[in-house]
């Protein structure tokens, strides 16, 4: 798919916009001001590949704490920031690689210029943020509710108050947690601004309902071309938002690498635990950064079929199963050998 242009921004050791990669993001849940809790969490998402940090920002206790935690851990961190501008001029001074705000809850426009003078001495960019819970009053009620619409005229709005002051390092984000909103804002604030869009489906829930709202709205926005980094929002471990967003990516096509598995349904046929098979198999394969598909069949009729467009497949049958290699079955084991076997496989598999 054809991306949409916007300008390059950096942030930290990290570049958005243009022709780079949608970065993936995610959020800490942990209290900012406990350092070694942070930096552990963020070590994790970073292992699970993450690649850019947000942190709040709700004291000076948890502004000052960014210094150390910058110290930490080698993906950027972002501060977020609402209300006190004097929160976010610390997190910049503390070393944040970019900060979260929206202009319209800082304050006053000498209070907005502090902030950004902050930022411009670093040249720190700015995420500009609107979320369709915190409409501007005027916006509710010209458009009669809360609309797509007056979601790209507030985020317009905030970014011109920062234009206005001389500055366009920035980043914009325009999040509902209705889909189809989400989506027509983008589609919207997309022909309208060359800035690079932060895209994520806001408050979209639990891993079940979350995963199914995000997936489908980050799907529908991203195949037209539009976003330069997301986030997953998931009530759960931040963990959780990378695995998802890697596979919304991979999905589509942007992003390659990582194991992809396919597996049947199951029916009446099968006569082996798929479903834990298929679980287990899932797992296995985060150890290996293959890029290849492997497939997971419940009985050994239309397994090798189903597998055929599959690298590496395994089909279950009663007591034993086959190992598939592209499309052809190349040995058969019993049932309670398959996972030893696939794992044997996919390490000796470059070789």
């Amino acid at each position: 798919m054809a991306r949409m242009k916007t300008r390059e921004v950096r942030i930290g050791n990290r570049v958005i916009g243009g022709e780079n990669p949608i970065l993936i993001q995610s959020m800490t849940n942990t209290r900012t001001e406990d350092v070694e809790a942070t930096v552990a969490q963020i070590r994790s998402l970073t292992d699970a590949g993450c690649e850019i940090v947000r942190c709040t920002v709700p004291t000076m206790e948890a502004a000052a704490a960014l210094k150390e935690i910058k110290k930490q851990i080698s993906i950027p961190l972002v501060a977020d920031i609402h209300f006190d501008y004097r929160l976010a001029i610390a997190a910049i001074e503390n070393g944040a690689d970019k900060i979260r705000i929206n202009p319209g809850n800082i304050g006053s426009t000498d209070r907005v210029k502090a902030v950004v003078d902050a930022a411009r001495e670093r040249n720190i960019p700015i995420r500009v943020g609107v979320n369709s819970g915190s409409l501007e009053k005027e916006l509710v009620e010209k458009y009669g509710g809360v609309t797509a619409e007056g979601l790209v005229e507030s985020a317009l709005g905030q970014v011109k108050i920062i234009e206005d002051l001389g500055y366009e390092n920035l980043v914009i984000s325009i999040k509902s947690s209705d889909v189809m909103m989400c989506a027509r804002a983008h589609e919207l604030i997309a022909d309208k601004t060359d800035y690079p869009l932060h895209v994520g489906i806001t408050e979209a829930g639990t891993l079940y309902s979350g995963n199914i709202k995000s997936a489908v709205g980050l799907g529908i926005i991203l195949y037209q071309g539009i976003g330069d980094t997301i986030r997953v929002s998931l009530t759960g471990d931040p963990v959780e938002e990378i695995k998802s967003a890697k596979r919304i990516l991979k999905t589509l096509g942007l992003r390659k690498g990582g194991i992809e598995v396919v597996s049947c349904p199951t029916c009446g046929r099968t006569q082996i635990d798929l479903i834990g098979l298929a679980n287990q198999v899932e797992t296995l394969v985060q150890e290996f950064p293959l890029d290849i598909k492997v497939a997971v069949m419940g009985c050994i009729v239309n397994g090798p079929g189903e597998a055929k467009e599959a690298d590496l497949g395994i089909a279950g049958g009663k007591g034993v199963g086959l190992l598939i290699k592209k499309g052809e079955i190349v040995g058969k084991v019993p049932e309670e050998e398959l996972l030893a076997t696939l794992r044997k496989e996919l390490e000796n598999w470059n070789a």
